[in-house]
């Protein structure tokens, strides 16, 4: 499977019509795992690994692909499972987040399936993994368990959430001490982010924990008679959710009159020149790229400037 990662051109062609699709596989046992395509750039064998010193327990090594030092993940280890032991069978997802490369350590790889997001169910309370899971589906009358990806990467190198405030234009943080924003996101580590950074400015943060939920927010909101482009500073939504993903939600909002003018973020984890392509295809007004603190104020920052007409 190497070279899963496709142009992005043909990564846009599902964007819009609330599909993705998953590459299934497995970790200790039969239980069948999964991420969404979007984020791999190949499946391959696992490669001769290096050491590295003082790394993170759940860090295996490192390896190098076409130039660059990637770090490879004991994904078991990593969702709270016992460690994957490497193997000759043993295989290397190696994926881009947040504009970085690292490899997960696997075992054997399943296959990939085209799905649509109402497909894809939020997981039951009652698994012990759902801490680790963003959302659950069935193939051939398996459970198949996507995993929050973001999460995994988020313990193993902590963000900073910290915001310079003295620096910053007294206008922009006595304004922002008024302002709404709806943040749709099915990680939680994604909606926390957002949450404990804004708040440093005293911004009130609405969550949804997918589409389909924020949109139901929304046209509350409209029903109840408040005109939400007014109420809310932006919408920040996540690209990848269940029931409804973030390209559907503001296809959905913008065929709505009474919302159609609210300012939208697409928050993802996707590489600038994907994002860029979604933003002008689906009808954002900004992407922004996740656990980014700086660039979330900026992005924000931007946004009240021009609502509060300060230059």
């Amino acid at each position: 499977m190497a070279g899963v990662l496709a142009s992005v051109d043909s990564r846009t062609q599902l964007v819009g019509e609330n599909r993705l699709e998953l590459l299934m596989f497995r970790l200790l046992t039969g239980q069948l795992f999964a991420i969404n395509v979007f984020k791999i750039q190949e499946v391959m064998r696992l490669p001769a690994l290096s050491n590295l010193p003082h790394h993170h327990p759940y860090v295996v090594g490192v390896t190098h692909l076409r130039g660059q030092t990637v770090t490879v993940i004991n994904l078991s280890q990593a969702i709270g499972m016992p460690a994957l032991k490497p193997t000759e069978n043993s295989n290397l997802i190696v994926t881009e987040y947040n504009n970085s490369i690292q490899a997960f350590l696997v075992g054997g790889v399943d296959r990939i399936i085209n799905m649509n997001w109402d497909q894809i169910m939020p997981p039951p309370r009652t698994t012990g993994r759902s801490h680790y899971l963003t959302a659950i589906t069935r193939v051939d009358d398996q459970i198949v368990e996507i995993i929050d990806v973001e999460k995994v990467l988020a313990e193993i190198s902590p963000y900073t959430i910290t915001l310079d405030t003295e620096s910053m234009d007294d206008r922009i943080l006595n304004a922002a001490k008024d302002m709404e924003i709806l943040m749709v996101d099915d990680s939680s580590t994604a909606r926390s982010q957002v949450k404990e950074t804004l708040s440093q400015l005293g911004i009130t943060i609405h969550e949804s924990r997918d589409g389909r939920e924020g949109l139901d927010k929304l046209k509350a909101w409209a029903d109840a008679g408040e005109d939400v482009p007014r109420k809310l500073l932006m919408l920040i939504t996540d690209a990848e959710m269940p029931e409804m993903d973030g390209y559907r939600l503001t296809r959905e909002i913008r065929e709505d009159p009474r919302l159609k003018d609210l300012f939208i973020v697409l928050h993802t984890s996707l590489s600038g020149s994907f994002n860029k392509a979604m933003v002008q295809k689906v009808g954002c007004d900004d992407f922004l790229s996740k656990f980014q603190p700086k660039q979330l104020f900026e992005v924000v920052s931007r946004r009240i400037a021009d609502v509060q007409g300060i230059e």
